[in-house]
């Protein structure tokens, strides 16, 4: 009878660890930094290309499709001020961060309410504005996924690269 209940709490433990993140296999990263005096902050999966190219893991993308943007756990985007992207206002909060394929080379950032679901749950309906990014080639390769935050005057700019593909857009406070 003992064993039989240590055994029952194992595997409830079990299942309580892979639950909480622990059976994330990727590395995970955070980038910060601040505008205004507030905090914006990215936390996000680290996927490796493991010698495949990044045309063949997001070439299969259609228009319309959504790419999780890093690994394991969705990225999460925190930001303690409204941020403008261009013409788009994200209010402060937290969000999960999607990247949508446009027609021929766009991209554009797709800001979530949800966060902290699994990064394949991806809920449109949930999703609260999007920003165009601009797509260029890196003068180096990064073999896993690197998102990186830079301040820059009264704003700052956000830069998403894997491989020799390069993703930015710009914003600043509000």
């Amino acid at each position: 009878m003992k064993r039989l209940l240590i055994g029952v709490l194992a595997m409830g433990l079990l299942a309580v660890t892979a639950e909480s993140g622990l059976a994330q296999r990727n590395p995970r990263a955070t980038s910060k930094i601040s505008v205004g005096g507030k905090t914006v902050s990215v936390e996000y999966g680290r996927p490796s290309l493991k010698g495949r190219a990044v045309s063949d893991m997001l070439g299969q993308l259609k228009p319309g499709d959504f790419w999780r943007l890093g690994a394991d756990k969705s990225t999460t985007f925190s930001t303690a001020t409204d941020l403008q992207f261009g013409d788009v206002t994200v209010p402060s909060g937290e969000y999960s961060l999607w990247v949508e394929r446009g027609e021929g080379n766009s991209w554009k950032l797709v800001f979530n309410k949800q966060h902290g679901q699994w990064g394949t749950q991806h809920d449109a309906s949930q999703d609260l504005v999007s920003a165009p990014l601009q797509e260029t080639e890196a003068t180096n390769s990064e073999e896993m996924v690197t998102i990186g935050l830079t301040e820059s005057g009264a704003g700052g700019a956000i830069m998403i690269q894997w491989g020799n593909m390069k993703l930015t857009a710009s914003f600043k406070a509000k």
